[in-house]
């Protein structure tokens, strides 16, 4: 086993995963004879933003298809704030509390900004009416995509697509939010708009876990990051010291600098 490192006092996945807002618990995943998670434990705090960081194929989107329902887990745990959910599907997570935005962002074209939202709110929250519409109102307003609620969603730019998948996400009323690589293809000018977009999020109380290759923009929010390599977790810990780590460094990069 690889050696893992955690900061003093920061929630590792040794942790108690039922006091979190998201426990995972020793999981498990293969494809096939393929080991992708590796007895994989990450505990979350409410209000909290982890970064989970690592080469190509370390296991983060799998963690995450795990978390949300969309794979089984082959053993361990999921706990949603103190709920095991490792059982029940996507949309009984999503009820609960569970959000996550894709790293190709999918809106419904055909639908305008404000009607994309509003399918959030209404498909994935389970509300109607007034707050249904409040709901969504609020998303596009903190995600700063309030000005396009006419447009067609098929109009928009990248930023701005990737700023709906967000505000979709939202409309949902998680208490978790994950991100997927939600700042992939971005410019620089761009990336720090998101960048402000989502420490908005977190200001505003949710929890937010986020898979990202931007280091530099993942840096900015995150209070911790967890590193995997192989299927398992070498690094929970405050980010400078992640990725100060030579392990990291080799594991991510082959030795090269983060």
């Amino acid at each position: 086993m690889r050696r893992r490192f955690a900061a003093a006092g920061a929630s590792s996945g040794a942790g108690e995963p039922g006091r979190a807002a998201l426990g995972v618990s020793d999981v498990t995943k293969s494809f096939g004879s393929l080991p992708v998670l590796r007895g994989v434990s990450v505990s979350v705090a409410p209000g909290e933003a982890v970064g989970i960081v690592g080469p190509n194929g370390a296991g983060k989107t799998t963690l995450l298809d795990v978390i949300t329902g969309n794979h089984r887990c082959d053993g361990g745990r999921v706990m949603l704030r103190g709920q095991d959910v490792t059982g029940l599907p996507p949309p009984v997570r999503a009820r609960l509390g569970l959000g996550r935005t894709f790293q190709v962002p999918r809106p419904l074209d055909q639908l305008t900004v404000f009607e994309n939202a509003l399918v959030g709110a209404v498909r994935a929250a389970g509300l109607h009416g007034q707050r249904a519409y409040d709901t969504a109102y609020r998303a596009l307003d903190l995600t700063g995509t309030l000005p396009h609620a006419n447009s067609p969603a098929g109009s928009l730019r990248l930023l701005d697509r990737k700023r709906l998948e967000l505000a979709r996400a939202l409309a949902m009323r998680p208490r978790v939010l994950l991100l997927d690589e939600i700042a992939g293809g971005l410019t620089d000018p761009e990336t720090e708009v998101l960048v402000r977009t989502i420490r908005r999020v977190v200001e505003d109380g949710t929890t937010v876990v986020w898979v990202e290759h931007v280091i530099r923009a993942l840096v900015q929010v995150a209070t911790r990051l967890v590193c995997l390599s192989g299927g398992e977790v070498i690094a929970d810990a405050a980010p400078a010291e992640v990725l100060a780590s030579s392990e990291v460094r080799a594991a991510y990069l082959g030795g090269g600098v983060l």
